[in-house]
């Protein structure tokens, strides 16, 4: 492969993956989705990667869905593995123990939107568009949109969403609460460093860790049992430095110096 379909840099403990191929607008074929799932298992264990920021490379796209071409000579059961693969994507954003800040810049379609949405952070520029059209080509969200899409906007706006297939602004997507926020195009990398940045001097990531697996995990099961898991991974943080330096540092009236330990 002459050029490498998904970059990866680390800067200061924010590891940065980008979806490089911006002359196809960023569309998932099988090596990006494969190097992406495989990156993401690295992510996971690396110690040094304190929060993640996921983009697409250029100006016109974060991801702008499926590779079409690709996705029209499969058969059902080519299709079957292609969407496990996706959805397992998505899953895997979602449980890495790190945050995810997903920077959104030009076209979020089809798997691009439920990629982001599987992310902890949703910061859009200006000229983001966000959609599920799938139906106008014959199917509907496979990569989890059907799913978390009525979880995070309900049921009626995803349904509005997934029939229609129409795309939205950012500022549309805001408003019904499919992005947190909306920035100029300039300033959108410099944004989603700034948060990964305040994550990481402000916060304890341990904290922050177990509190994204309990909302992760919780919002699935009944809330006694969801309840319950909240009360083991609380008591879990006195098991870290970062729970002692915390509330030392509240009682001696500093500033708290997190490990993520």
């Amino acid at each position: 492969m002459s050029e490498e379909l998904v970059l990866f840099t680390v800067e200061d403990g924010v590891g940065i993956i980008t979806i490089n191929r911006p002359k196809a607008l960023n569309a998932l074929n099988d090596q990006v989705l494969t190097r992406l799932e495989n990156l993401l298992d690295q992510v996971k264990n690396d110690k040094s990667v304190k929060v993640v920021i996921l983009t697409g490379a250029g100006e016109k796209a974060f991801i702008a869905g499926a590779d079409i071409a690709l996705m029209a000579k499969l058969n059902p059961l080519q299709v079957e593995e292609w969407v496990g693969l996706g959805q397992r994507i998505s899953r895997k954003l979602e449980c890495l123990p790190q945050p995810v800040i997903a920077a959104v810049n030009g076209f979020a379609l089809g798997g691009g939107t439920e990629f982001a949405i599987s992310c902890d952070y949703v910061l859009a520029s200006e000229n983001a568009k966000f959609g599920q059209p799938e139906v106008k080509i014959g199917v509907f969200p496979g990569f989890g949109g059907s799913q978390r899409l009525p979880r995070i906007v309900g049921k009626l706006r995803a349904k509005e969403l997934c029939f229609f297939g129409d795309l939205i602004s950012a500022t549309r997507a805001k408003e019904i609460g499919l992005a947190n926020e909306v920035v100029e195009p300039a300033k959108l990398m410099e944004r989603a460093k700034e948060l990964a940045r305040k994550l990481i001097a402000e916060t304890s990531l341990v904290g922050v860790g177990l509190c994204k697996r309990a909302m992760e995990f919780g919002s699935v099961v009944p809330l006694e049992e969801g309840l319950q898991l909240e009360r083991a991974l609380f008591s879990l943080c006195f098991a870290s430095e970062d729970q002692k330096e915390g509330m030392a540092a509240f009682l001696e009236k500093r500033k708290p110096n997190f490990k993520g330990k």
